[in-house]
């Protein structure tokens, strides 16, 4: 059996921000499927940090209902049926986790979660969709730290907006 796969897949703009100063992300561009359909035939869980876990409530409510979800907080009080809430132990529950037969993960984010997991080295793989524009300022991709990861490019992908995704395993 393979072991599962965690894969960072999000959306940056040019400036490595994934979400605008106010938490907007109406800027990236959904015209087209940019490999979502492949890739959601790839996982059957999602990972989520609190704030992306509530964005993700309030903005799509119904979306990605076939995958599980598990959130990882240790102040977030309701949660529906469903949905696993993860509040200590992250690096035994997540390895628990890959061990465990399934499809790959999708780490959908937020900053704070990915990080951490960055820094226990949990993540395998990054699929970052650069998008055409510059924010300016908001939230980044990462919390910075003293720690170098390093990192292979296995594809990228361009498209007609001007979407270009790199597709990177992590040197482990």
């Amino acid at each position: 059996m393979n072991k599962r796969k965690i894969i960072l897949n999000l959306c940056t703009s040019l400036d490595f921000f994934i979400e605008g100063e106010n938490g907007e992300i109406d800027w990236c561009l959904t015209d087209q499927d940019y490999g979502m359909t492949d890739f959601l035939a790839r996982i059957d869980t999602i990972l989520l940090g609190r704030k992306s876990y509530i964005q993700l409530v309030r903005e799509a409510p119904t979306a990605f209902s076939d995958k599980k979800k598990i959130v990882f907080s240790t102040t977030l009080k309701e949660i529906p049926d469903g949905v696993k809430i993860i509040r200590a132990n992250i690096e035994e529950e997540v390895n628990t986790l890959l061990n465990t037969p399934g499809k790959d993960i999708w780490l959908f984010g937020g900053k704070v979660l990915t990080s951490a997991l960055l820094e226990l080295n949990l993540i395998d793989e990054f699929i970052i969709a650069i998008h055409p524009l510059i924010l300016g300022q908001g939230k980044p991709l990462l919390i910075p730290n003293n720690q170098r990861k390093k990192l292979i490019l296995t594809d990228t992908k361009t498209f007609s907006t001007g979407l270009v995704q790199l597709y990177y395993k992590v040197d482990k």
